[in-house]
């Protein structure tokens, strides 16, 4: 997949807010002209990062200029703390300085953290702007630009503080993916196999021999799993946009790794990527305990992740105090309480996937304990 007659397009259908999002390569290059038809003036500002800017701002901005867009642009420091309030503050401050009107875009050029973060400015920011993710990490690609979910964390939890708000287009160009770094390649391929964890074992058998040479390289293995992962997502969000429902299977993992976030700092000891493989784990492991899932899928679904070179277990990590009651306290403030009770996401298999907010404290710290 090296030509630019190789890109896809696919539609979030949302009614008046659908949009298109565009996969391929070369996209960044002639972004501009993809960009210019969706705005309402020609002016934009780009929001990026301090290890993003360097590689892609200008590229962008050429882009930008060549259709006669105005922009200015913004750099935040990289990293998952960036996602906090003193930061957002900091934003929307430096966007209303630049005089923004509720007419100007935001194009949010990096990975998750950028694209929630001004994502979240975009959603209340004069009450509402129009943003556009350019997505520069395979996690954004494939999971976080697509579906409107925006925030910051809080002291009390990841994504705590946050809108639904969803993009005017996405543009997913593979060619960026060259200059990730592979363990944040690997951390986005968690997000990947996700998908195949949830309800397509057709694609997790797919991902079992087609996952090292994506990793390694090979445009066309990843250009097929950011587009099979983004048609489950559109699918998915298209039905249930808000999360009152199915939408919340895409949080496989999710509530396990929040908590191993939470604990660890959300520094770099622990990408988000790898707290939700681990996390995935520990979800098929309760299952297992639980009598729901074979044993040999959570092993197939462990050596799947040993194979490709992501974490299985916290051994890399400082884990000294850590015990099963402090990731439960953490997993008591997840959004995803109703009613005082957690709803989990479990498996009775690869490719089957369920909710449920039916288990008890014991059964976890079983399997909290087996990981510490």
């Amino acid at each position: 997949m090296d030509t630019h007659a190789s890109q896809t397009k696919l539609k979030v259908d949302l009614g008046q807010r659908s949009y298109d999002i565009q996969i391929g390569c070369g996209l960044l290059v002639d972004s501009g002209k993809r960009i210019a038809p969706l705005l309402k003036t020609p002016q934009a500002v780009i929001v990026t990062d301090s290890n993003v800017a360097p590689l892609y701002e200008e590229t962008l901005r050429k882009s930008l200029k060549s259709e006669n867009i105005r922009c200015e642009t913004i750099v935040l420091p990289a990293g998952e703390a960036t996602k906090s309030f003193p930061n957002f503050e900091k934003l929307c401050e430096d966007l209303l300085a630049l005089g923004v009107e509720r007419k100007t875009t935001l194009i949010a050029l990096g990975g998750g953290v950028i694209g929630d973060i001004t994502g979240f400015a975009a959603s209340v920011l004069l009450r509402g702007m129009d943003f556009i993710q350019v997505p520069t990490t395979l996690l954004a690609q494939v999971d976080s630009s697509v579906g409107g979910k925006t925030g910051i964390n809080a002291k009390q939890g990841k994504n705590l503080v946050g809108a639904f708000h969803q993009p005017r287009l996405v543009l997913a160009d593979m060619d960026i993916l060259n200059t990730l770094p592979k363990r944040e390649l690997l951390a986005g391929y968690a997000e990947v196999v996700k998908y195949g964890l949830i309800n397509d074992p057709d694609f997790f058998n797919w991902l079992e021999l087609n996952g090292n040479a994506l990793i390694e390289g090979d445009s066309a293995a990843r250009a097929n799993a950011v587009l099979t992962s983004c048609k489950a997502k559109a699918a998915i969000v298209a039905e249930d946009e808000k999360e009152k429902g199915a939408r919340a299977l895409l949080n496989l993992g999710h509530t396990f790794g929040h908590a191993l976030e939470a604990e660890s700092g959300y520094g770099d000891a622990l990408l988000h990527g790898e707290a939700v493989a681990i996390g995935t784990l520990m979800a098929f492991d309760v299952s297992v305990r639980l009598g729901l899932c074979p044993a040999e899928d959570l092993e197939r679904t462990r050596n799947h992740f040993q194979n490709v070179g992501l974490p299985t277990t916290l051994e890399r990590l400082n884990t000294k105090g850590w015990t099963p009651e402090k990731l439960l306290a953490h997993m008591s403030k997840d959004k995803k309480v109703s009613d005082g009770k957690v709803t989990y996401v479990l498996v009775k298999g690869i490719g089957e996937a369920f909710l449920t907010n039916e288990i008890t404290e014991a059964d976890l710290t079983k399997s909290l304990k087996a990981f510490l």
